[in-house]
């Protein structure tokens, strides 16, 4: 099977390509490689595409998928495969219905990754590691050993470039004498498909988890006029407000530039600002931050919050 390694080095196109997750790097290869041409289905066991993010999300992303013609079977655990990845491939899948066979070419397997620590002498220099294998650090991302450093993956960070970087930046602080952390970083994820999504800070699944009270309030894109001007209205964007004040705790767009129009939320949740602020605010017309007013003039009233007790759960898709 191909790793997203090697599926980004093929100099062929794939006649059907199996997909195996519902996570960000499944699911961005599998709608450009439908779009370069292959035959896709992608296989997950989970209830939902994109696990981690709330029940309409998951659900508005399915649906796109479906529309561009991809295969997309959910709660389906893979028993047993054959074959050789670029020439025949069988699978042997189980979901709800019982035990089927799904021919394709290629397998593209991305379930996961495991950090590379192991054999490379951590153990002699007295570095520890933790369970799942990261390099144990502190805030500082200092690790069991005084002046060594660990940045990036390999030290349990959010598995993006950008958090990497952003260690970095930590630790180049720390050495010139600086005392910057990674507590209480406000981490942005991007997932990029077409249309993207974009969000931050926790989301209504995360909030229900946490027993956090909140009011939340969504907009479809077809509302937004820029969405409008790029014939693309598929999605929505939606934010939470906490519940006794006016703080946002967290916002997700799924549309044009979801990335860029989610980042405009990061700042002002930086700068500890009211989501007032951003409610009250002339942009200009027509872009996408034009609709933060409009998402943002729909917040209910704390008298009207989304009270103590709302109950959430994700919703199996179909």
């Amino acid at each position: 099977p191909m790793t997203h390694i090697e599926v980004l080095d093929l100099k062929r196109l794939p006649e059907h390509l199996l997909v195996l997750g519902g996570g960000y790097v499944e699911l961005e290869l599998a709608q450009a490689m439908r779009r370069f041409g292959s035959r896709v289905t992608l296989i997950a066991r989970e209830a939902q595409l994109a696990p981690k993010e709330d029940a309409d999300v998951a659900q508005a992303i399915l649906e796109l998928f479906r529309d561009e013609g991809i295969e997309v079977l959910l709660r389906t655990q893979v028993l047993n495969f054959k074959g050789v990845s670029g020439e025949r491939v069988e699978l042997q899948v189980e979901d709800e219905a019982g035990t089927r066979t799904i021919n394709g070419t290629d397998i593209l397997a991305a379930l996961g990754r495991v950090p590379n620590t192991q054999g490379i002498g951590l153990d002699k220099a007295g570095i520890e590691v933790t369970e799942r294998g990261h390099i144990r650090v502190n805030d500082r991302l200092e690790t069991t050993v005084p002046n060594v450093w660990a940045v990036g993956e390999c030290a349990g960070s959010p598995y993006f470039t950008h958090v990497s970087e952003n260690d970095f930046h930590i630790i180049h602080a720390n050495l010139n004498g600086g005392n910057r952390s990674t507590r209480d970083r406000l981490i942005p994820y991007c997932l990029f498909i077409d249309p993207p999504l974009g969000r931050i800070g926790i989301n209504e699944s995360q909030a229900w988890a946490n027993n956090i009270s909140y009011r939340v309030a969504s907009l479809p894109m077809k509302a937004v006029f820029r969405p409008q001007t790029l014939s693309e209205t598929r999605g929505f964007m939606k934010v939470l407000i906490d519940a006794h004040s006016d703080r946002i705790l967290g916002f997700a767009a799924l549309g044009p530039e979801a990335g860029e129009l989610m980042s405009n939320v990061q700042v002002a949740m930086l700068a500890g600002v009211p989501y007032t602020l951003l409610r009250d605010a002339v942009f200009t017309h027509p872009t996408m931050t034009e609709g933060l007013g409009m998402l943002f003039a729909r917040v209910p009233k704390r008298r009207d919050a989304v009270v103590e007790k709302r109950g959430y759960a994700t919703v199996d898709q179909q």
